[in-house]
């Protein structure tokens, strides 16, 4: 068995560790540079426009109590267990899928990690165009949607592993025999 064969999933993992890093960064240039609501225009589509979202996408829930923070840190923790646990599964040469589950675990830890230390997620990245405004959004989030970009990806275009098609064709053999 050669080394990539032995390797699992996790090896991906460095990619997670770069978006939180770039994720918290930007955050953090944003947080010291931008004033709250204040756009500053990049250009005719781009604002940089400092937010705090204490909801989820969207600010859905934003306008709650506060119980909101703890039960999205908690879902998104347990999440990003679950997408841990896939990925030691998975073998090292399953690039698209062990790439996208390492974005979105990436993304995850960083909003997460904002929703705990200070309550809120820190949005910054505010597309438009005219006067049409996509709600405001971070590197985080940017590293979620690629990662389910890739993760769609990997859903088309993957092929099975001889075993996997080993496994489906007893399947259907032993479906077809009971009828």
């Amino acid at each position: 068995m050669d080394e990539t064969q032995s390797k699992s999933g996790l090896w991906w993992l460095w990619i997670s560790a770069i978006v939180v890093v770039l994720d918290q960064w930007t955050k953090q240039i944003a947080s010291s540079t931008l004033t709250l609501y204040q756009p500053v225009e990049v250009n005719s589509l781009l604002n940089w426009t400092l937010m705090h979202n204490e909801g989820v996408a969207f600010s859905i829930l934003a306008d709650q109590s506060g119980w909101q923070r703890w039960f999205i840190s908690v879902v998104a923790i347990a999440i990003v267990i679950w997408l841990l646990i896939w990925l030691k599964q998975n073998v090292f040469k399953m690039k698209l899928l062990n790439s996208g589950l390492a974005f979105v675990i990436g993304g995850a830890l960083g909003n997460t990690y904002d929703r705990l230390q200070l309550g809120y997620v820190v949005d910054f990245i505010e597309a438009h165009y005219n006067d049409n405004y996509w709600p405001a959004f971070n590197i985080a989030d940017m590293a979620i949607s690629f990662g389910a970009f890739l993760l769609i990806m990997d859903l088309i275009f993957s092929k099975p592993e001889p075993a996997d098609k080993e496994k489906q064709h007893k399947k259907q053999k032993k479906s077809n025999n009971e009828n």
